[in-house]
């Protein structure tokens, strides 16, 4: 199969999937997400929180007015939600809050429960990072790790060197220095050496709500006789594959399927997949069986907002290419 036509699995939020029965979500009238109609009629229950739905829109009370109002009230409706098991994502209840706003370059309208984000169709944030070594030939070599097996999410799967969320409050830089230290124990030091190399947006669905999601993705070149150890227990154990193990790693159901992306924009960066090249890499990332765009884009000041839209053509970027992968 040629380069230029991908198979993959990931379910994405466009024409066809369920954005035609999701209401936006505003707050302090700035949509900031989309609520499923299973969501939306629960809401009703809050009406000191949320405003009737009007025009596909669902939005919180004009009298929350402050972040810490609004962030109250949306905590003690999850709450309330949590204690009566109304979705099933609350039982993963993280006590992690994640900011809530339109752009990442905007400041946070509110914080919300990590577990519940999905919810309410909020974007999620986070740091990636591409662990590799060149021995004294050029030869590239990448380091992977195995998820855990009692990860909330996608036990036992194949993930990036160190990845986690971008918590309120906290800088890219500052997580991307914790998750390399607790996860992989890389001494601070060796973490910040770690180059920015652009950001990953993608929009998957399942039966826990939408997740728009971006990545800010790192390369970190360690030297070839450093080895990472296991640190907060949620990896069980880290592999050192030559980059054409990886790559063949990657056309099989080994990866979670977001840092399988991670994984494809590190080989197209360092042309180790060309576009060009007919080399078939057929990856299997198993969310939905919808239509996918992923975007990828170079580091800026301010990532390219990708915001669900049923019409792939609006999250086009000057600064941007998209592959376009049909679902066989």
């Amino acid at each position: 199969m040629n380069m230029c036509v991908l198979t993959v699995a990931i379910g994405q939020f466009l024409s066809g999937s369920s954005i035609e029965r999701c209401l936006r979500f505003e707050v302090g009238g700035q949509q900031v997400g989309w609520v499923p109609e299973s969501v939306a009629s629960v809401l009703g229950r809050f009406p000191e929180v949320f405003c009737p739905p009007h025009t596909g829109t669902v939005s919180l009370c004009p009298g929350l007015d402050s972040l810490e109002r609004r962030s109250e009230a949306m905590e003690a409706v999850l709450q309330d939600l949590r204690g009566g098991a109304t979705f099933t994502c609350l039982s993963g209840w993280r006590n992690e809050k994640y900011a809530v706003m339109p752009r990442y370059c905007d400041p946070p309208l509110m914080h919300m429960e990590r577990a519940a984000t999905s919810l309410f169709g909020v974007k999620r944030y986070g740091v990636h990072v591409n662990g590799f070594s060149r021995d004294g030939s050029g030869n590239l070599s990448m380091w992977v790790a195995r998820r855990s097996k009692t990860k909330q999410t996608y036990p036992g799967k194949l993930d990036n060197l160190a990845a986690g969320g971008l918590a309120a409050g906290c800088s890219v830089k500052h997580t991307l220095v914790k998750e390399c230290e607790e996860e992989a124990c890389i001494p601070s030091s060796l973490a910040e050496r770690a180059t920015p190399v652009g950001t990953i947006s993608y929009t998957y669905e399942d039966e826990d709500g939408v997740f728009p999601e971006c990545q800010f993705v790192f390369d970190l070149e360690l030297p070839t006789d450093f080895k990472p150890k296991i640190g907060d227990g949620e990896v069980q154990d880290f592999y050192y594959y030559p980059i054409e193990t990886v790559k063949e790693l990657l056309a099989s159901e080994e990866f979670k399927p977001n840092c399988a992306m991670v994984v494809l924009d590190f080989l197209i960066r360092h042309s180790v997949i060309h576009p060009d090249s007919g080399e078939s890499c057929c990856t299997h990332m198993t969310f939905n069986p919808h239509f996918i765009t992923l975007l990828i884009t170079g580091m800026t000041s301010d990532p390219v907002d990708h915001t669900p839209t049923p019409n792939p053509a609006t999250i086009a970027h000057t600064e941007s290419f998209i592959i376009d992968i049909d679902i066989l």
